[in-house]
């Protein structure tokens, strides 16, 4: 299994010198299978970059969403697999009792707010079962999490390893240590457990997070503390501000690592790193 990250951030940030490294487009990661399987996880302006990337030999793409908030679907009207007629492409998200998920995605694509409409598109849209689904080599499964408005994470499961994927999540929904919780109670504890990678939210310093209680976002060190409970075997911060330099964000970890000193490897979550299982 190789995971490409294609965006990081919380919210679309403008690239310049100070941010060359962790990058400055918003959510989009890519799993490929070693047979071929290709999943993107979220929409964010990174899936761009990745739709001009792909090679002519792919024939399907999955993109599996986690939520619809705007930094996570905003690239998917400039995703280049959607205009073309010899690539099968499925949409996933989850389901909401008002409007089902087609409908939700009209209202971003449709005029005026995009001038191609989604009946347009060449997709496939799906509502993510109850019961998890197999693309490929790939057993996914997902759970609703800690944030405002229908929001899942993702449990990738495959012969090469767990990947969990939550990039907009907050365990605790305070400043409570998750030290004193249970796993199987908290937010996103049975996707993340025992996971080969996590890749999760930790938009917050700690001192930042005190002024963000409820807003369904983590920080570091939650994240930290959320890898430990779950005990994973390996991490990457994701869904970074967007005013967070480069420095701001090596200080963060550094900080954070330093007081947490996690049992399992944090590698940073660089805007084109690739990590295999």
């Amino acid at each position: 299994m190789q995971i490409t990250l294609w965006g990081t951030r919380g919210s679309l940030a403008t690239p310049g010198p100070e941010m060359a490294r962790y990058g400055g487009n918003t959510s989009c990661v890519e799993v490929r299978g070693p047979q071929g399987t290709l999943l993107v996880l979220d929409a964010g302006t990174g899936i761009r970059r990745l739709g001009a990337a792909l090679p002519d030999t792919v024939r399907r793409v999955d993109v599996l969403l986690t939520h619809l908030h705007m930094d996570h679907i905003q690239g998917l009207g400039f995703f280049a697999p959607l205009y073309r007629p010899d690539i099968e492409v499925h949409l996933w998200g989850p389901a909401r009792t008002a409007l089902d998920l087609q409908m939700r995605l009209t209202r971003y694509l449709s005029p005026p707010l995009f001038p191609v409409g989604l009946r347009e598109l060449t997709c496939e849209i799906h509502e993510i079962p109850e019961g998890g689904m197999e693309i490929g080599e790939f057993r996914i499964s997902a759970a609703l999490v800690c944030h405002p408005g229908p929001t899942v994470g993702y449990r990738i499961v495959a012969l090469e390893g767990v990947l969990a994927y939550l990039p907009d999540h907050e365990p605790a929904l305070s400043a409570t240590p998750l030290k004193f919780l249970r796993r199987e109670w908290t937010s996103g504890g049975a996707l993340a457990a025992g996971a080969d990678l996590l890749i999760h939210d930790s938009q917050y310093t700690s001192a930042e997070y005190g002024g963000h209680v409820g807003w369904g976002h983590s920080s570091l060190k939650q994240t930290l503390d959320f890898g430990t409970l779950a005990e994973i075997k390996g991490l990457v911060p994701f869904h970074h501000d967007p005013a967070h330099t480069d420095a701001d964000l090596d200080r963060m970890i550094a900080v954070a690592l330093d007081d947490a000193r996690p049992a399992y490897p944090v590698m940073p979550g660089l805007e084109g790193a690739t990590f295999t299982l």
